[in-house]
């Protein structure tokens, strides 16, 4: 028997990526039983849109400023699930499904009844193949497929600052492999980090967790928080059957100052939610790695054709950086 379930949508300024989304879930071999757009644009041209095109079962609504917010929003759609539901799923409104993907998440709830959440898996981002038996340190290999492994993880390598725990799970110094370490491989894995934007609940989950207020706006790492906080409750899954295309629309995203601020202070405070006493090892190789990655990030000034933007998140960075010895930001246990 299928779970009721209801899809939540927080958008923002994106009304054609909206629809490309909406259009991709009319075509699911497991249509929402509810759909909840909550709607953060200052303008109205995503409710305009909508009404041109209604679709099934679909619940628009338009927030004020004091809810507007990745994190703020998310909270206000989960208080308006109606109580048949059983699972809430979130997407980000610059996705687009492939045709089983709801059947595909769904159905792991019934292979594995004690699952809390249920990841689905982004398809187009990362070229994967089955590995032929040979090792290069230029490839970064996991569970018989294999893949380019990034520069800045070859240069971490060499440095010793590679993540020592498996991809989905936080390192004891943070700068983990995310959900795209893990292949198309059709199979299930278990980890104690989903991403926000292809993610799906119980919603017995919200009667005692809610989306932190700290990550105010774009929320950058908002996820992270709340899956490591989940984690510590029960078992999340990633499927790798649950696919779809995540195509990072520009609009709607904060400027490249603030995003590197983000990247530091909400990483730092990531971190600390999973290891809020790290030792001075894992101190050193925090700060260590952060630094190395900001020096990275600072030579695509050179080497990029986005020099500004480059440049302007390298500040934002070191700015985050610096902030964090006289400013830290408050944990919310």
């Amino acid at each position: 028997m299928n779970k009721i379930f209801t899809l939540i949508i927080c958008t923002y300024m994106r009304p054609k990526p909206l629809v490309k989304l909406l259009e991709s879930v009319e075509k699911q071999s497991l249509y929402p039983n509810e759909i909840l757009i909550i709607d953060g644009s200052t303008n109205n041209e995503t409710k305009v849109i909508l009404d041109e095109k209604p679709f099934r079962n679909l619940k628009y609504y338009k927030v004020d400023d004091a809810n507007r917010g990745l994190t703020k929003q998310r909270n206000y759609g989960v208080n308006l699930v109606q109580e048949t539901s059983e699972i809430i799923c979130f997407l980000d409104d610059d996705t687009v499904l492939n045709a089983d993907y709801f059947m595909e998440l769904l159905n792991t709830y019934t292979m594995y009844p004690k699952a809390l959440a249920v990841g689905g898996y982004i398809s187009n981002e990362i070229e994967w193949q089955i590995t032929d038996g040979k090792k290069n340190k230029k490839k970064f290999y996991y569970d018989g497929w294999v893949r380019n492994e990034p520069s800045r993880f070859k240069i971490r390598r060499f440095f010793g600052l590679l993540p020592d725990m498996p991809p989905g799970f936080l390192p004891t110094f943070s700068h983990g492999r995310s959900i795209g370490f893990f292949p198309p491989s059709g199979k299930i894995y278990e980890v104690e980090q989903i991403m926000g934007g292809v993610a799906s609940y119980k919603k017995e989950v919200f009667e005692h967790l809610s989306f932190s207020k700290y990550f105010q706006g774009y929320g950058l790492y908002e996820d992270a928080d709340f899956s490591l906080r989940l984690a510590k409750k029960g078992s999340l899954y990633i499927n790798t059957k649950a696919q779809l295309a995540h195509y990072h629309e520009d609009s709607g995203r904060p400027n490249q100052y603030k995003y590197g601020k983000m990247v530091v202070r909400n990483g730092w405070y990531v971190w600390r939610v999973k290891y809020p006493n790290p030792n001075f090892k894992a101190i050193f190789k925090w700060h260590a790695t952060s630094f190395l990655l900001t020096l990275i990030r600072f030579t695509n000034t050179i080497n990029t054709n986005k020099k500004q933007e480059a440049f302007t998140e390298s500040l934002g960075r070191v700015v985050g950086w610096l902030s964090l010895f006289f400013n830290k930001p408050s944990i919310e246990r």
